[in-house]
């Protein structure tokens, strides 16, 4: 027996002093009505309701008990609006980058309050947010996808110290008017360089540095493949440790680091964006699955977190690539 159920036609019928208004007012058939009050009279082994009289009127019993009737359906009452309250107070966690800047994050925490959610933004590598999303633990994440199938785009380049650093403008030769367009980084062009009279310029390769947001096994496959094509020794590029010690040994002029360009120029840090699109970051924003299925994300949330890790709307980059002369599907098709 749904006792409160039972209990709400009870105290209805008594209110209502018919047990017509009564299943109205409950919205339910009046049969269903008058089962509901016998079933209950026969749990308490006595008669509610006196039904020789053409007005519906309470007993004795039917009477003593009401108020503790009353009483039990308002606890119930309380109890589910606590409950709806804590699902809705309930803080959703949700997995970004290592890399995204606080102000960012705080927009998106300011966001959720204001749509009636309380946000915990987590930093995590790749893998641990997927897992995040698989056991619950995160309500939403951004996830790391191949550009070309991503519904945002990350555009990754190269940090430096250097004034000279890939991506710098090259000086203008005689007549030629001042360049101060940057340039995009191709990894042939770390290369080591000799100067005039065969003196090394650069007798080896600035190594690149890699954080564990490029850490994916296609993202690192996509990049090994790149640096043999490119001429580079293996050593040309390695991983980092944490981001703080590879940014700076980024700004010691040690190294330079594979990064996004809103993380490089918030630390002072010259940035060129690299030209091999199919080596920039792509991201999904999914959120974990629910008992009653997949849960959409807002679109509003989406907007932020693309905000956060600097990311542009998918056919930005192609769009870009597509000016400049680039056949993008042939290049994201030869580079796998």
């Amino acid at each position: 027996m749904d006792l409160l159920a039972h209990l709400d036609a009870y105290v209805a019928a008594v209110d209502e002093a018919s047990f017509s208004r009564a299943a109205e007012r409950l919205g339910i058939a009046q049969p269903l009505l008058s089962r509901r009050i016998k079933t209950l009279e026969a749990h308490f082994e006595g008669q509610l309701f006196d039904r020789s009289r053409r007005q519906v009127a309470a007993t004795e019993l039917g009477l003593l008990l009401l108020p503790y009737a009353r009483e039990v359906l308002d606890r119930a009452q309380r109890l589910r609006h606590v409950a709806r309250s804590a699902r809705q107070s309930a803080v959703r966690a949700v997995g970004v980058p290592a890399d995204c800047g606080p102000a960012a994050l705080a927009r998106i925490i300011r966001a959720g309050a204001d749509h009636g959610t309380t946000f915990a933004v987590r930093e995590l590598p790749p893998e641990e947010r997927l897992a995040g999303l698989a056991d619950a633990s995160l309500a939403y994440a951004l996830v790391r996808v191949p550009p070309e199938n991503a519904v945002l785009r990350v555009p990754l380049g190269l940090a430096s110290a250097s004034a000279d650093g890939p991506g710098a403008a090259r000086p203008a030769a005689s007549g030629e008017r001042p360049r101060t367009r940057r340039r995009t980084v191709h990894l042939e062009d770390l290369r080591p360089r000799r100067g005039s009279g065969g003196r090394s310029g650069r007798s080896a390769a600035v190594p690149v540095l890699t954080v564990a947001e490029e850490h994916v096994p296609y993202a690192r496959d996509r990049l090994g493949r790149a640096v043999a094509r490119a001429g580079l020794p293996e050593s040309a590029v390695r991983a980092a440790g944490p981001t703080a010690a590879a940014l700076a040994e980024t700004l010691a002029g040690q190294a330079m680091l594979l990064c996004a360009e809103p993380f490089a120029r918030r630390h002072g840090a010259r940035w060129a964006p690299l030209a091999d699109i199919s080596l920039h970051r792509g991201y999904d924003v999914r959120a974990a699955h629910r008992d009653r299925g997949p849960v959409q994300v807002p679109p509003w949330l989406v907007a932020l977190l693309a905000a956060a890790v600097g990311a542009a709307a998918a056919g930005t980059a192609t769009a870009a690539a597509a000016t400049a002369g680039e056949d993008v599907p042939s290049r994201l098709a030869a580079r796998g």
